[in-house]
């Protein structure tokens, strides 16, 4: 019988009277339901709301971390102005700061990864391609029995990129600069303001939030895994994203009726 990560740890508590929290969430498949393709996924208004609610109870330090870009982050939960680091690391657009991003502009490198994954989704029916910025997504929710193939074919290209990893999560395979990476996204933040010297909480359900996960375990934070795989690096999780969503609501009750003491 398999046993999943929420099959063996326990849900994340409450904060204790006083200990300060920064709150750091994966987006697609954690705060939100997968759907066949990124650009279908929809946001509740009440999540919306609730996000709201944990920026003024936590002094802004909260922060959506995906493989999206931040400009599709902003797009989807508009008109929330909230921090987001997007590619994985490589950008972000903290509230109250500049846009930054860690990434180079290369035209040609960029198109030629873009019209290689093509490529490889023209010769696999049911495969699509996501691109973003310097990096690109082969999705195949719509044909999963395709991912060991698609995997495969995604390995051979980041071979021919320079500097380029493959990153698998679930039913998906990216190609991505080898820095992008959400575990070094979430350490920086918590060397500044509003985020240094909070409890680090971090909630992802995917392959490609382990080393957020294992960064945040280190500090003495929550690490929290979301949905059926199992995490070494988790210390409480959650089943699904309604799940998240609930204790969101919880959370944000939770720290308002502490403001109130």
């Amino acid at each position: 019988m398999n046993v999943t990560t929420h099959e063996l740890l326990p849900g994340p508590p409450m904060p204790a009277p006083g200990e300060r929290w920064a709150l750091f969430l994966d987006v697609d498949g954690t705060l939100l339901d997968f759907a066949l393709r990124p650009e279908l996924v929809r946001v509740e208004w009440a999540l919306t709301g609730h996000l709201r609610e944990l920026q003024r109870a936590l002094d802004d330090a909260v922060v959506l971390v995906s493989g999206r870009e931040v400009a599709d982050l902003q797009r989807l939960f508009a008109p929330l102005q909230i921090s987001r680091v997007g590619l994985h690391g490589l950008e972000q657009h903290l509230v109250g700061s500049a846009y930054q991003r860690a990434w180079r502009e290369r035209p040609e490198q960029i198109a030629r990864l873009g019209a290689d994954a093509d490529a490889i989704a023209a010769r696999m029916p049911g495969v699509h391609v996501e691109r973003k910025g310097p990096c690109v997504a082969l999705h195949c929710r719509e044909a999963p029995s395709r991912m060991a193939e698609v995997s495969a074919a995604a390995q051979l290209l980041a071979e021919r990129m320079p500097g380029y990893v493959t990153l698998r999560g679930y039913e998906v395979c990216e190609i991505k600069p080898a820095q992008a990476d959400k575990g070094m996204a979430v350490a920086a933040l918590l060397e500044h303001e509003p985020f240094v010297a909070r409890r680090p909480v971090y909630l992802g359900d995917d392959h490609t939030d382990e080393s957020a996960l294992r960064v945040v375990r280190e500090r003495g934070g929550l690490a929290v895994a979301v949905g059926g795989r199992v995490s070494a690096a988790a210390t409480h999780a959650l089943p699904y994203p309604h799940a998240v969503r609930q204790w969101l609501a919880r959370l944000a009750q939770d720290l308002h009726a502490q403001g109130e003491h």
